[in-house]
């Protein structure tokens, strides 16, 4: 006689095609043995339930590094996979070249993209996001050196 567990295993290796045809002679003597009660399922439906909510919430960082030793941050979200929008505006001018300096090293090494998005602002995304497009650039009249 088997067992409750090894029954049911039978049964469903069986339904499956999978299960061999000389154990179907055994059958439960036992009273005290559990057969679940199932409700006819319509033909052509499944009770397969599927979640339809798989993608990961997507989080872009907004950073405003005022020195080079912010960058570091930056460079850690990017190791993380999220796209970081950088705004060097508080940086001083030498500071900001040396944040775009490590930032475009670190896209790179990490497969990722870095596009300007206007005057001394810029987004960098790793390997799994994909950039589409350009942003224009109006710098007319400005006098300053601008980062490029």
């Amino acid at each position: 006689m088997k067992r409750g567990c090894d029954f049911m295993l039978d049964r469903v290796m069986h339904f499956l095609g999978l299960g061999d045809d000389e154990g179907e002679e055994e059958t439960l003597v036992d009273d005290t043995a559990y057969e679940p009660e199932t409700e006819p399922v319509a033909p052509g439906r499944r009770g397969t339930v599927v979640n339809l909510h798989t993608q990961k919430q997507v989080r872009v960082i907004l950073a405003e590094p005022g020195s080079y030793d912010d960058a570091q941050m930056i460079a850690d979200h990017l190791k993380a996979h999220r796209s970081v929008i950088v705004n060097l505006h508080r940086a001083p001018y030498d500071q900001a070249l040396r944040v775009v300096d490590f930032m475009s090293g670190c896209v790179y090494a990490l497969g990722g993209s870095m596009q300007k998005l206007g005057h001394h602002i810029f987004l960098c995304a790793p390997e799994n996001v994909d950039i589409q497009g350009t942003m224009s650039e109006y710098l007319a009249g400005e006098g300053r050196a601008h980062l490029r």
